[in-house]
């Protein structure tokens, strides 16, 4: 099985019961733990001082880090005390373990949500196994192969690229593009040059759009970018091709001459659901929710392979793949539809801001 380690602080008196339980737990899974925290582990916990949170350096992207510290009283906004930890630490996602109330978990897409602490440390952490190792173990696809070999009368976009653009307004219109948290209000620059190489992104940026181009491509949001002012091919708006399935990494056609941005990491979510899909036209990602939608089991970080198969499932199943809706767990929505008009047509009537988070 793959290694599993601690890092960093995690000395406090409080945190020991709950830091051995979870030691005990990983290892009775089957897990090997390592006494020094490699930075090739498949996952470490960084235990981290909240006044000075010290991240792992990581060597490679599959590695997943869980930023862990302690507080003896829940603070009155968990999400807006953590998010800086979580992106401070440089990690996948934090954990706040308040003893005697519950563990919380933040996400890098705002996601919030607790397992309550029952008391007993070794149910604890069997329930919050049940939550992490999924996580833990999913596989990013979030690299780029760029082809400068987009056709000129493509170079000035076309009718799907001039759609996004509108997309992109109305989603602005809708409130639905937040960024509260500026990375480079958080981090050093040295620490953003890293944030871009490990996760090819260029800044909080939530939701993306894509638009079919024909049977094999697809226009789609680029990461990073001003959602609401698409306009430029291969910077802001980008062809998706193809998917290098032996390199995971989607391929992408670009004209030459442009230092192009990278595709949302979500581009591979969108891949499997054009290609199985013909009378999907159009999709759309928003940090939003509609009651009463089916949902992925687990909160599976952006740009993994499972949450891509997950989304695609449920599509699947649905009445009506090509307008269907599907909810992220503790993330937001993925609709599909004929044209980007139509998703919106159905979605602005009934779209809320709040995304219901639950363990």
């Amino acid at each position: 099985m793959s290694d599993v380690a601690f890092w960093g602080q995690g000395n406090e008196p409080a945190l020991q019961p709950f830091r051995h339980a979870l030691r005990a737990e990983w290892e009775r899974r089957g897990y090997e733990f390592v006494e020094r925290a490699e930075p090739n582990a498949a996952c470490v916990f960084n235990f981290i001082d909240p006044d000075d949170p010290k991240p792992f350096r990581r060597r490679q992207r599959s590695t997943y880090v869980i930023a862990v510290h302690h507080l003896a009283d829940r603070p009155d906004d968990v999400l807006r005390a953590e998010y800086p930890m979580l992106v401070r630490a440089l990690a996948n996602i934090a954990m706040l373990v308040v003893p005697g109330d519950a563990c919380y978990f933040v996400t890098p897409e705002q996601g919030f949500y607790s397992v309550p602490d029952p008391g007993d440390p070794e149910a604890w952490v069997r329930a919050l196994f049940d939550r992490i190792e999924p996580l833990a173990t999913s596989r990013l696809v979030i690299d780029n192969h760029f082809e400068t070999d987009l056709e000129p009368d493509l170079w000035d976009g076309d009718e799907q690229t001039e759609a996004l653009f509108h997309a992109g307004r109305r989603l602005d219109a809708l409130g639905l593009l937040p960024a509260p948290f500026p990375l480079e209000d958080l981090v050093t620059q040295d620490d953003m040059r890293w944030i871009k190489l490990m996760y090819g992104i260029g800044g909080l940026s939530y939701g993306n759009l894509s638009a079919r181009k024909d049977d094999r491509r697809f226009w789609m949001s680029a990461s990073g970018v001003d959602k609401s002012n698409l306009r430029e091919v291969g910077r802001d708006i980008l062809m998706v091709t193809d998917y290098d399935r032996p390199n995971e990494r989607m391929v992408l056609s670009v004209p030459p001459g442009v230092e192009p941005r990278r595709a949302s990491v979500d581009a591979i979510e969108h891949w499997m659901i054009y290609r199985e899909h013909p009378q999907v036209g159009a999709i759309v990602h928003v940090h939003a929710w509609i009651p009463g939608v089916e949902a992925t089991e687990f909160n599976f970080p952006c740009g993994t392979a499972e949450l891509a198969t997950a989304v695609a499932e449920i599509i699947r199943r649905a009445p009506e793949p090509g307008r269907a809706i599907v909810g992220l767990k503790n993330h937001g929505l993925t609709i599909t539809g004929p044209s980007l008009d139509d998703i919106f047509g159905r979605i602005e009537p009934v779209i809320e801001t709040q995304i219901p988070m639950t363990a």
